[in-house]
């Protein structure tokens, strides 16, 4: 028996903007290969200024994931299909970037670990899931539901957001169509409208790009004001292959303006610790010192630096 479309649901997406047809690419399969990559091009360069539209929002967002982790809350990303596997991306990258636990920022995907590479079928249809994949992660008062959906209607990521309505959590939204079901249940709605795509529907496209953007955004900033930071480089890298080991040397040099050689022996001591490394570096002190020191300033480098408590 063949499953037809709703009406209901057909007259929805002749509603979003994501899924109406681009005038200025209704000839894209006439073109030449650099006039299509032209087109696309050229409709990229719209998502960043609908992006910065939406700062105030998104600021508002990174706002309520610093207060939340700073309580032991977590970020956690819920999305299907390609919204779900930008967030899996985001939080993987987290743990390596920062130096944060494996939990503190988690991607949901609907149809669970084996839709980051496969299609589940009807996974993104069920809004009873989305609320027990989060039931499975024990939400709390202190955690960040962020509920990606290019366009703001999957039942999945609707139902995850309204049981993170229902436990207290915060919840915030990032779509591409505005008044979509999506807006009217975060409490923080994030809707950059960067417009139809090249590709009719096809929203891995612009409103995945402006997506990733915005969770580049709200994961960066909030580690930045958390104190993973120091001065514009990453002192809470984990150095777990060559090249982050690498990176570490450099980080140190760059931010004591040390030589390589001193830069690996402080880091050697400091068991490859980036922050404590330039600690002891800049403030002539030893490993323990450092260690106390950042304690004291519960990570927060530029604070240790300043002495501050």
């Amino acid at each position: 028996m063949t499953n037809h479309p709703s009406e209901d649901l057909l007259e929805q997406l002749q509603t979003l903007t994501s899924e109406q047809r681009n005038a200025e690419t209704t000839a894209l399969d006439t073109l030449d290969t650099i006039d299509i990559l032209a087109k696309i091009n050229h409709q990229d360069a719209l998502v960043a200024p609908a992006i910065a539209e939406q700062l105030p929002l998104i600021a508002q967002a990174v706002d309520a994931i610093v207060e939340g982790m700073q309580k032991g809350g977590r970020l956690i990303y819920v999305g299907a299909g390609t919204s779900g596997r930008l967030g899996i991306l985001d939080a993987a990258e987290c743990r390596p970037t920062f130096s944060v636990d494996d939990t503190l920022v988690v991607g949901v995907i609907a149809g669970g670990s084996q839709a980051v590479q496969h299609a589940v079928e009807g996974a993104e249809d069920n809004p009873t899931q989305g609320k027990q994949d989060l039931e499975l992660l024990a939400v709390t008062v202190n955690d960040i539901v962020v509920g990606l959906s290019a366009s703001g209607r999957t039942p999945y990521v609707i139902g995850a957001l309204e049981y993170a309505n229902a436990t207290g959590a915060q919840s915030v939204s990032v779509s591409c169509n505005p008044r979509s079901p999506m807006t009217k249940i975060a409490r923080i709605s994030i809707c950059p409208q960067v417009g139809p795509e090249v590709l009719t529907g096809s929203t891995r496209m612009k409103a995945g790009t402006a997506q990733k953007l915005i969770l580049n955004m709200l994961s960066t900033t909030s580690m930045i004001k958390l104190g993973k930071t120091y001065q514009n480089l990453m002192v809470d890298v984990v150095a777990s292959n060559q090249k982050l080991k690498a990176r570490a040397v450099r980080i140190v040099m760059q931010a004591t303006e040390c030589n390589a050689a001193e830069a690996e022996h402080a880091l050697s001591h400091a068991k490859q610790n980036a922050k404590q490394a330039i600690l002891m570096i800049l403030m002539n002190i030893d490993a323990a010192e450092a260690a106390a020191l950042l304690d004291k300033n519960k990570g927060f480098l530029r604070k240790a630096l300043n002495h501050e408590s």
